[in-house]
């Protein structure tokens, strides 16, 4: 087992004015492994900027300019952590959930996957096809 001592003691990490934390499980219960990378910032983002309670109000405006992504990122996004039950939207007012007892195990699909950049893989058998 790892020994650990604190790095830097004149900066530990403390819970002042807010109140946000991201349970060890989201790591080890597989949460994190099963999102993808808009949902994880979003997610983390409603983390941060919630109360003690997981509620928040950011507008999407403000939401896609914070985290530098479009509104339809932050719509699918948003989307599959509620179908993912990891928060609640009522239209302006977002809530972090409890974690549930496990993670939803799928992927959920998104519309933008289609249009997805090709991969090396993809352009050399496309290359392939042409000759």
């Amino acid at each position: 087992m790892v020994k650990k001592k604190i790095l830097v003691p004149n900066r530990i990490r403390r819970i002042e004015g807010g109140f946000s934390f991201v349970p060890h499980r989201f790591v080890t219960d597989g949460f994190l492994a099963v999102l993808g990378q808009k949902e994880i910032l979003l997610y983390l983002f409603l983390i941060i900027v919630s109360d003690r309670n997981g509620l928040s109000f950011y507008s999407y405006d403000a939401i896609c300019t914070l985290l530098q992504i479009t509104v339809d990122e932050y719509i699918e996004a948003r989307n599959a952590l509620i179908k993912r039950d990891l928060i609640s939207f009522d239209g302006t007012l977002f809530q972090v959930l409890d974690l549930p007892e496990k993670p939803h195990q799928k992927k959920v699909k998104h519309s933008s996957q289609s249009h997805r950049r090709p991969e090396i893989q993809d352009l050399i058998q496309q290359s392939i096809r042409e000759i």
